[in-house]
């Protein structure tokens, strides 16, 4: 009996022993740990917890993950940890995928990035210049950015629209909102027109182009191009974002690819970022048209290539880029010339992966990079949209009525409600108009200004979309 009591003991010991050893290699994948490590560890102190979301870190160095571990839970209703192998949705991250289709499909002669985008897309407006394939790659197209649209048409995230109501709507638009070529301004429907763009230019859709000609190549075998909202994803990582007491599920029923979409992990990433190194994808111009920066009408060059930044940070060279969606955050940052890679991806909203892969980097290459340069890290809203004018009532009573877009098929009403004009409609949430001039109001970060005395319509200007035209109808 007491050796069968031992026995029983020895064999619980054991199991608790291996559960964990198996619980350690999950999160820290038996990488070595190291001073270095260390430290890393102690950036992400926060999210190193079983009761919240966090990250999966990894960290490449001469050709190897030098290393890589989760921080927090993939999914906090079945207590599942972030591991290197978890599976997370990237936001913009997926734009430099989509960028690589489009110049595969360069590299093999099937579209050249100078072609006017009605070539592809028949459906788009003519404007007063042609919109081309290279302006969409590089966000200097004008093309209105349809999140921000969808949001002025009274469409949120958690709502469900799709690709052709987002074609629909683009397609809506009658303005740029500025010449194509002349300006940087960050669209998102740039890279869903893109997505488009390789379906129609290689016979398939870009999933099945992407597998075919990226992952499938490289050995990405978790990676793919999510546009089916049913479709199951082992080792999926849910979305989070913080909410009173905790966390809240924080993700999206929309099927969009292109600007965003990618499903990957931290050991493909890795593959992915070995790839800049030595190409396996094309010919041997391929990366260099992929890594070559964008140019200005004018001439003048800027920092964003093919879906990807080629910049500097604290006097080092750096090919990267983030993405944000939903409960989800991502951002891999390279140092070619140093063989040194950060990749984090996050599913919590309550993290800034760009700025803890340079804090990864200050310790890694802390005798390689220069001096930091002190920047405001705190962002202020424009001092026009702060200020506030006072009107009377009866100016005030000029600027209510019902205005339609034709631009988003969507009517806004203004009203007078308790001496203060009141934005109004059924699908969304009231807001006081603020005045900021006699002919300006701004609105949740938004500004309405009105085009004329006789009130008859007014602008909207919401950041990535700007000058949309609303007509007085009652």
């Amino acid at each position: 009996m007491i050796s069968l009591k031992r026995t029983c003991l020895l064999l619980i010991i054991i199991v608790f022993v291996l559960s964990a050893f198996i619980q350690t290699a999950i999160g820290f994948q038996a990488y070595p740990r190291t001073e270095l490590t260390d430290k890393v560890d102690e950036l992400f102190t926060r999210y190193d917890r079983n009761d919240g979301p966090g990250l999966a870190l990894g960290i490449i160095k001469d050709g190897s993950i030098i290393y890589a571990r989760g921080y927090g839970m993939a999914n906090l209703e079945y207590d599942i940890p972030n591991t290197p192998q978890t599976v997370f949705r990237t936001g913009s991250l997926a734009k430099q995928f989509t960028a690589m289709c489009i110049a595969i499909l360069a590299d093999q002669g099937k579209l050249s990035v100078e072609d006017d985008i009605r070539k592809y897309i028949p459906e788009m407006p003519v404007y007063e210049a042609p919109v081309l394939i290279t302006h969409l790659i590089r966000h200097t197209s004008g093309v209105r950015d349809y999140l921000t649209l969808q949001s002025l048409a009274l469409k949120s995230d958690a709502d469900y629209y799709t690709n052709q109501e987002v074609l629909d709507i683009i397609t809506w638009q009658n303005e740029l909102n500025f010449v194509p070529g002349s300006q940087y301004l960050y669209s998102n429907s740039g890279y869903f027109l893109l997505a488009e763009i390789v379906a129609r230019a290689s016979g398939m859709s870009m999933v099945k182009f992407a597998e075919k000609y990226i992952f499938k190549p490289l050995g990405m075998k978790n990676t793919h191009f999510h546009d089916n909202r049913n479709m199951i994803v082992r080792n999926r990582a849910s979305g989070y974002s913080p909410a009173k007491g905790g966390f809240r599920i924080n993700m999206t029923q929309l099927e969009m690819i292109g600007d965003g979409g990618i499903f990957t992990t931290i050991e493909d990433m890795y593959t992915w970022d070995q790839n800049f190194y030595k190409n396996m994808l094309g010919s041997e111009e391929l990366m260099d048209v992929y890594l070559e920066k964008g140019k200005f009408n004018d001439g003048s060059p800027f920092s964003y290539a093919f879906g990807i930044r080629v910049d500097e940070y604290r006097g080092l060279r750096t090919i990267g880029h983030g993405g944000s969606f939903v409960g989800f955050r991502a951002a891999n940052l390279q140092f070619p010339d140093h063989r040194f890679s950060v990749i984090i991806l996050a599913n919590t909203s309550a993290i800034n992966p760009t700025n803890f892969c340079r804090r990864v980097a200050d310790i890694y290459l802390e005798n390689e990079l220069s001096a930091p340069i002190e920047t405001q890290s705190r962002r202020t809203r424009p001092r026009s949209l702060n200020k506030v004018v006072n009107l009377s009532v009866s100016d005030m009573k000029k600027f209510t009525g019902e205005f339609y877009s034709d631009e988003l098929k969507v009517v806004y009403k203004i009203e007078l409600i308790d001496n203060r004009l009141k934005f109004t409609h059924k699908n969304a949430s009231n807001y006081f108009l603020r005045p900021v001039s006699e002919d300006e109001f701004a609105i949740n970060g938004i500004r309405l200004k009105f085009l004329e005395k006789k009130r008859s319509g007014f602008e909207v200007y919401a950041g990535r979309v700007q000058h949309i035209k609303f007509n007085r109808i009652k």
